[in-house]
């Protein structure tokens, strides 16, 4: 897909039917964030202790958040998500836009690919991995939604 713009892997019909591209696009960036923010308590592959790593998440359309080797949890603290940062970033682009999507917790390239004795997680690559489907979904759904 990476030779593909974004325009061309959507039905012709999307084309056809203002705003509908963009729609798709943005659905579907959502959903590929919300799949990797997903514990494995509720199907995903996220695994969630004190939620630290989800909390870190940052969007941007400039360049890929870097990891903080600095930034942990505190003992005995939790974290939830404020997704207020990634929606604004995505509802902020225009078809054609990089989005980049990064965990900024000092062990989430741990987590990711796995260290340690550690199994790697893969909540964002598999989660990438699912965006053709996920387009697929979100171009079906719209066009439901417009009785098309």
């Amino acid at each position: 897909m990476a030779t593909l713009s974004f325009s061309a892997a959507v039905a012709q019909w999307a084309d056809k039917v203002e705003g509908a591209v963009e729609a798709i696009f943005k659905e579907a960036t959502q959903e590929v964030v919300e799949e990797m923010q997903t514990p494995v308590g509720q199907g995903g592959r996220m695994r969630v202790d004190t939620g630290f790593l989800r909390a870190s998440l940052l969007a941007s359309s400039t360049a890929m958040p870097a990891i903080n080797a600095a930034a942990s949890p505190a003992e005995g603290s939790t974290y939830a998500p404020d997704f207020a940062q990634i929606e604004a970033v995505i509802a902020g682009a225009d078809i054609g836009d990089t989005l980049y999507f990064g965990y900024t917790a000092s062990y989430a390239g741990y987590r990711e690919y796995g260290a340690n004795g550690q199994p790697a997680d893969g909540f964002v690559r598999l989660a990438a991995q699912n965006w053709p489907l996920i387009v697929d979904r979100k171009a079906s759904e719209l066009k439901a939604r417009l009785g098309l």
